[in-house]
């Protein structure tokens, strides 16, 4: 939901020259500025190696929603994932500006009951270990979906019918659009922002 909408907007910006887009399976999108690679092993980038260096700026927005996938799966993804590919792109990128989606809730300690708050603190402090350029970390609450979509579960689905009515304007330090989010992460991953984490109200404020 997110990766899409930044990829769309790093290819119409005129500051942008190249944009390196590594996923799971084709887009399809066919763009002068755009070097699509498909890549299935998320855990191991070597074979690709040559494509994660000398860049600029990363957008990490890969993730699972919890209860879509066990327990394990959901580490492996969130954690295991994100520590694969920063790995790799800090040996071969040391000017970097790290962006990272996580989420509300996440916790650095790394002690929380919750499974989503605890294995995004965890990638969190991976990435902040790694010491990029710059790390900015993203913690959005309800992401609402600008372009209509089939909501993962009924929990999503209702909060998308209460957004408009009740959440955006009683509520707003819960929840933020899709756009707002992809828009405040591009402007602070080509601008370097001066914080590390921004949560759900600072990403507003952008």
């Amino acid at each position: 939901m997110i990766g899409s909408l930044i990829l769309n907007k790093c290819l119409d910006n005129p500051k942008v020259k190249n944009v390196t887009s590594i996923v799971r399976k084709s887009t399809t999108l066919t763009h002068s500025k755009l070097k699509e690679i498909v890549h299935t092993n998320f855990l191991d980038f070597y074979e690709i190696e040559e494509n994660f260096r000398n860049q600029d700026v990363c957008f990490y927005c890969l993730g699972v929603y919890t209860g879509q996938v066990p327990r394990d799966e959901f580490a492996k993804i969130t954690i295991d994932f994100t520590r694969a590919f920063a790995e790799i792109l800090r040996k071969n990128s040391d000017a970097l500006t790290f962006c990272f989606l996580s989420g509300q809730g996440a916790d650095r300690v790394e002690k929380s009951k919750i499974m989503f708050a605890k294995d995004n603190g965890v990638a969190e402090n991976i990435l902040f270990k790694l010491n990029f350029s710059k790390t900015h970390v993203f913690r959005p609450g309800y992401i609402y979906p600008v372009t209509s979509r089939k909501e993962p579960n009924f929990s999503y689905a209702l909060m998308r019918f209460f957004y408009k009515p009740i959440i955006s304007s009683l509520l707003p330090f819960m929840a933020i659009t899709s756009e707002q989010l992809a828009n405040a992460m591009v402007k602070v991953g080509l601008t370097r922002g001066n914080q590390e984490v921004y949560e759900n109200n600072s990403i507003r404020k952008i």
